[in-house]
């Protein structure tokens, strides 16, 4: 496997021309690149050094100089100024960025190493300098074995120590460890998530403790405060690499760690069992336990019985805990809700994606709540504070799960929320409909009330009604290098009216370049009535200029 990519990576860079940095990087009327600080680079600082053209973007996509200034000033290296888009457009073309973050290296001949830059950072690290292909078929060569001779000293030991501490400081060997189930526990002693996992597991470890079971666990610290990993540490009952210890950043990306809370499992072997069972130990406590695919299947089989049986008292009700909140704090029973088809929005105020994301859904929600009696949606928040909470429920029209309630917790453990925003949908009889709700009502908006598959099937079939009699290919004024194709498309901002689009788009795949039908099918008027004129336009379309020009078709251009 490592031989094969690097004799693709060769073929690739053999067919590429070195590239002159100063010629790259400058303008007519630029040689220089800027620092966070505001100060200048000449370009020529990068001459005769490996350079990486790093591509990537803020959140808000850096259309403005504010977010570009705020999103720069994080970043150590240089830039090409905000103000050239005409280089980044030429840079962006030159090496076929089609996504974000792309990461290009280029040694000090100017040479492409490898345009997949990012993704070596991610499984190397520091260890993928210099970024050759050769060093990077090493190291690939070194993980595949690394691999295959996992052991339990392999994983926790280094050249420097052969031991994990625990909680009064004391050093544990680790071939003490050797022969059990070991739950490897990536922490950040900061992270509110991560904090409330580790209560959830220090529970199931004690169960499993008393009950005899040969089940260790240790910490793979990743705080950047020494002072939150002794708090951490302090208050676990098992044991933990040292702080900043080198292992920890090796495993990372060893276990391809990505999201907290994460606890891969060990085999006795010192085998990888599991990559994560986070969501096994909060949902089902010690009774995952050994963590084995059978003992998965088994509670697969559990999960699938509850989803069968699954109400909306079964899942919000709990204990004394039977309502939700409306504005001013006046509690809705759950029993009035039952029988509703029912939206739960994860988000928070802290979220910059929920933000942008929560107007158009309250716009959504009043356009279903005007048509439809049976339908209410329910706020679970992620803020981390009353006063944030409060606002932030301010804003919305619908019902809330109060602040800081348990529920938060096990609704977020049995849809697997990893991420906001996120809607789920729940029909009449209290079953999950979808867990992606937020993709549908992003795609068709109210129309996608009551967010069945029979309605999404509905759906489908007026999309396809509604390209009927459209061409399959067009050229455009605005995009005479290549014919756009009528494509399916989810979202995308249309380079015409610089509006943006859903479901259909004449695209460019090769330039990324999109236009909505309306856009892209609509006449010229005037050439028309020209044409008409002289007599010359007696066919449904004619080639003019390597251009097609076709008849006017009544095309709605969605809207978000």
């Amino acid at each position: 496997m490592a031989e094969q990519y690097v004799n693709d990576v060769e073929k690739l860079l053999e067919a590429s021309d070195s590239h002159d940095i100063r010629s790259l990087l400058s303008s007519p009327l630029r040689d220089y690149l800027v620092r966070n600080s505001g100060d200048q680079a000449k370009t020529d600082v990068l001459k005769g050094k490996t350079v990486g053209l790093y591509f990537s973007a803020s959140w808000r996509a850096d259309r403005d100089a504010e977010s570009f200034n705020k999103y720069f000033s994080k970043m150590p290296w240089v830039a090409v100024p905000f103000s050239d888009s005409d280089t980044r457009d030429k840079l962006r073309d030159l090496f076929s960025v089609r996504g974000l973050p792309h990461l290009v290296l280029l040694d000090e001949n100017g040479k492409v190493l490898t345009s997949d830059g990012v993704q070596i950072i991610e499984d190397h690290g520091l260890e993928g300098y210099p970024f050759t292909p050769q060093h990077v078929k090493e190291l690939k060569e070194q993980d595949e074995v690394a691999r295959r001779d996992q052991s339990l000293t392999s994983i926790l030991e280094s050249h420097l120590r052969n031991f994990v501490i625990s909680n009064d400081g004391k050093e544990m060997p680790v071939t003490e460890l050797e022969g059990k189930t070991i739950g490897l526990h990536f922490s950040l002693s900061s992270f509110s998530e991560s904090v409330v996992f580790t209560e959830k597991l220090v529970k199931v470890y004690n169960e499993l403790k008393e009950k005899g079971e040969s089940f260790e666990i240790v910490t793979v610290p990743l705080d950047i405060a020494e002072e939150s990993f002794n708090k951490g540490l302090e208050g676990a009952p098992w044991f933990s690499l040292p702080f900043k210890d080198s292992k920890c950043e090796k495993l990372t990306r060893h276990f391809k760690f990505s999201t907290f809370p994460t606890l891969v499992i060990l085999g006795p072997d010192g085998k990888t069992l599991h990559l994560n069972v986070a969501d096994a130990v909060k949902e089902h406590g010690s009774l995952a336990y050994p963590f084995t695919p059978k003992k998965f299947s088994e509670l697969e089989e559990i999960e699938k019985a509850k989803r069968e049986n699954q109400t909306l008292e079964s899942i919000l009700v709990s204990e004394e805990q039977d309502f939700v909140i409306a504005k001013d704090g006046i509690k809705v029973p759950v029993s009035d809700l039952v029988g509703k088809h029912i939206l739960f929005y994860f988000s928070a105020h802290w979220c910059p994606p929920c933000r942008v994301f929560t107007p158009k859904l309250i716009e959504i929600y009043h356009n279903i709540k005007s048509k439809y009696d049976g339908f209410e949606l329910i706020f679970i928040s992620f803020d981390q504070d009353q006063t944030s909470f409060d606002e932030y429920f301010n804003e919305m029209p619908w019902l809330a799960v109060p602040f800081g309630d348990t529920r938060k917790a096990s609704l977020s453990t049995l849809f697997k929320i990893r991420s906001i925003p996120k809607l789920v949908a729940i029909e009449t009889t209290g079953k999950t409909i979808t867990t992606e709700a937020q993709d549908l009502v992003m795609l068709h908006g109210a129309d996608t009330y009551p967010f069945t598959e029979q309605r999404i099937r509905e759906i489908e079939v007026e999309h396809e009604e509604m390209a009927k009699g459209w061409p399959q290919k067009v050229k455009h004024a605005l995009h005479m290098k290549h014919e756009m194709v009528l494509t399916r498309y989810r979202i995308y901002l249309c380079h015409k009216c610089a509006k943006d689009g859903k479901v259909w788009a004449f695209r460019c795949e090769e330039c990324n370049f999109d236009l909505h039908p309306e856009c892209a099918l609509e006449e010229d008027k005037e050439s028309k009535e020209e044409d008409i004129e002289k007599g010359e336009n007696s066919k449904e379309g004619r080639v003019c200029d390597g251009g097609v020009y076709l008849k006017s078709l009544t095309v709605s251009c969605q809207t978000p």
